[in-house]
């Protein structure tokens, strides 16, 4: 009797795991009709469907599959192509000028971006009011 509750005892406890519901393609934003939480451990899946509702799918994900964080991001706010203001800032000097986003990004993405005056590439990153920082870092 008492090796039935060691083995009992010993076995791994089962955790619930995210999974797409239906085919979610890249670049979609998930929604919760579009994934549920099985009874299963599957290493990497995020276990909380909060977790995933309101992020994009950085690639395709099919019906069953697990629902990894690498698989999400924070949904675009620039498109490539799209023009956009870029901003330097450092002590009280600010200079905005326009440029052209050469990747698409979500807040706090790194792009590059082509200075539409210099003709320069530069990198920056995406702020909330989806203006790109190319000055330092604070």
């Amino acid at each position: 009797m008492w090796r039935i509750v060691l083995c009992l005892a010993a076995s791994p406890a089962l955790a619930d795991s995210l999974v797409a519901t239906r085919p979610i393609r890249a670049l979609t934003v998930i929604s919760a009709e579009d994934v549920t939480l099985v009874a299963a451990d599957i290493e990497g899946a995020l276990t909380e469907v909060s977790a995933a509702v309101g992020m994009e799918a950085r690639v395709v994900i099919y019906p069953g599959r697990p629902v990894r964080a690498a698989d999400l991001g924070p949904p675009a706010i620039v498109e490539r192509n799209q023009i956009v203001m870029l901003t330097y800032r450092t002590g009280g000097l600010a200079i905005l000028t326009d440029g052209r986003a050469l990747n698409r990004g979500g807040v706090g993405d790194v792009i590059r971006v082509m200075n539409l005056t210099s003709r320069t590439t530069v990198t920056g990153q995406i702020g909330p009011d989806g203006l790109v920082d190319v000055g330092p870092q604070s």
